[in-house]
C-alpha cells in the first residue's frame, strides 16, 4: 500500500532561490536487496520571479557561467531565455493540458549546474494559482541516454495518492510498465519527495530526496561547491556504479525500448 500524499505543499513564501541540504536514498526490495543512500543538495527556485528579476538570482548564476549555476536550456525543450525558456515550456504543457489557472509562483527544485555540468535525474515543478494554491506538479525525468519525459501531477488531494503510469525507460534493471507513487511534503524548512516504484508484484523501488531548506546566499554557494565539488558527476558516476553491482548480482537486464511518442503524460489522483 503506498503511502497517502500530504494534502498541502507549504513552499517558501519569499520568493528568493532557495538550497537544501540533504540526502537522497533508493532502495530495491527484489530480486535482490540493493540500497544506497548520499547526501545532496539542491536548489528550489521561484521561476516566475526570476524570469521577471533575473537580478533576483542573487549569487546564483542565472542562465550564465559560475561554479554554482541554473540554465534553463537543462530543462523543458531547451529553449534559449530569449524564447521564453524553460518556463514557457512549462506554461504551454500546462495550457495543453487544460490548466489554464496555474498563474501563480513556479516553484522548480532541480540539481544545479556544479562547474558547469549538469546531470538532473528528475525535477519537479511546483504550479501554484493566482491564490497561492498548488494547482499541479510536473516531474522532469532524464535519463542517461539523452532523453526527457514529463509526467504531469493533479495537484494532491487530502489522504489520496498521486500514481502515474511508467511509461519511460530509466533504468535497464526495471521494465517500462508498472505505477510510480509519488509523495510530497514540506513543512518550515523540510522538503521531502518520495517516489515508489510498483510492478505486477507490487513495491519494487523506493526512493526519496530530503532537505532542509534555506535562503540561498554566499555562505551558503561555499558550503556547496566546498562539501560537494564534483555532485553531477558523482551522480554520473554512482548511476554506472551501482549498475555495475546489479550486474554482478544477477537482477535482469532489460534492453531500452524507444521513447514513447508523447513527450508528457498525464495522472491524476486515484
Amino acid at each position: 500500500m503506498s503511502t497517502p500524499a500530504r494534502p498541502t505543499m507549504a513552499l517558501p513564501t519569499t520568493p528568493v532561490p532557495h538550497i537544501g541540504f540533504g540526502q537522497v536514498w533508493h532502495t530495491r526490495l527484489r530480486p535482490r536487496r540493493h540500497r544506497f543512500a548520499y547526501r545532496v543538495f539542491f536548489l528550489l527556485l521561484p521561476m516566475r520571479t526570476l524570469q521577471a528579476q533575473p537580478q533576483a538570482g542573487g549569487v546564483l548564476a542565472y542562465n550564465r557561467r559560475g561554479a554554482l549555476s541554473f540554465h534553463d536550456a537543462d530543462h523543458g525543450d531547451g529553449r534559449s531565455p530569449a524564447a521564453g525558456g524553460a518556463l514557457a515550456w512549462l506554461d504551454a504543457l500546462l495550457a495543453a493540458a487544460g490548466i489554464h489557472d496555474a498563474g501563480g509562483e513556479v516553484w522548480l527544485q532541480c540539481f544545479a549546474r556544479v562547474l558547469g555540468y549538469a546531470f538532473k535525474p528528475v525535477s519537479f515543478w511546483y504550479c501554484h494559482g493566482a491564490d497561492g494554491s498548488l494547482r499541479a506538479i510536473v516531474a522532469e525525468v532524464n535519463n542517461t541516454f539523452g532523453e526527457r519525459h514529463a509526467y504531469l501531477l493533479d495537484a494532491p488531494r487530502p489522504g489520496q495518492p498521486l500514481v502515474a503510469s511508467k511509461v519511460f525507460h530509466v533504468s535497464p534493471f526495471c521494465p517500462v510498465d508498472g505505477e510510480y507513487h509519488f509523495d510530497f511534503a514540506c513543512q518550515g524548512d523540510a522538503l521531502q519527495v518520495r517516489i515508489d516504484y510498483h510492478d505486477a508484484q507490487g513495491a519494487l523501488l523506493r526512493t526519496g530526496l530530503v532537505g532542509r531548506l534555506a535562503p540561498l546566499n554566499a555562505a551558503l554557494r561555499r558550503r556547496a561547491l566546498w562539501r560537494h565539488p564534483l555532485m553531477t558527476l558523482a551522480v554520473i558516476a554512482r548511476i554506472h556504479w551501482h549498475a555495475l553491482r546489479l550486474l554482478a548480482k544477477r537482477v535482469p537486464f532489460f534492453r531500452k525500448p524507444p521513447p514513447p511518442v508523447q513527450t508528457v503524460s498525464r495522472s491524476t489522483p486515484v
